[in-house]
């Protein structure tokens, strides 16, 4: 247990590091998905993406890890309705997907908040 909580941030940050980059590197998926009431969706894709990567760099830098994984969790919460969204707007296996996938930001919440609480 106390390896995965020494590479809880390490493993966090990679995730967020690896979604940030995958905004710039595919921005059609993401835009499909921003919430319909916000303007020029490429934006948001972006917008998006470069905090993604800055949460990532606060995660995995010590001293700024506390207030990283505080971050992380503000940040899953604020894409919830980009998930909803895509749930919302998909069809047949890819809507299916989208729905299970909508209960794992709870665990990314709490990932984000036990980071957070944890001392670097």
């Amino acid at each position: 247990m106390t390896r995965l909580r020494t590479a809880s941030p390490y493993l966090l940050g990679a995730l967020l590091g690896t979604a940030g980059v995958l905004h710039f590197a595919t921005p059609a998926f993401f835009d499909q998905i921003v919430p319909t009431v916000l303007p020029h969706p490429r934006l948001w894709t972006y917008a998006s993406g470069v905090a993604e990567l800055g949460v990532s760099a606060l995660v995995l830098n010590p001293g700024t890890r506390q207030r990283g994984g505080l971050v992380a969790a503000g940040l899953f919460v604020a894409v919830f309705p980009a998930n909803v969204q895509q749930a919302l707007a998909s069809h047949g296996t890819e809507q299916v997907l989208a729905l299970l996938r909508l209960p794992v930001q709870v665990p990314l919440v709490l990932w984000g908040l036990q980071v957070w609480r944890a001392r670097a």
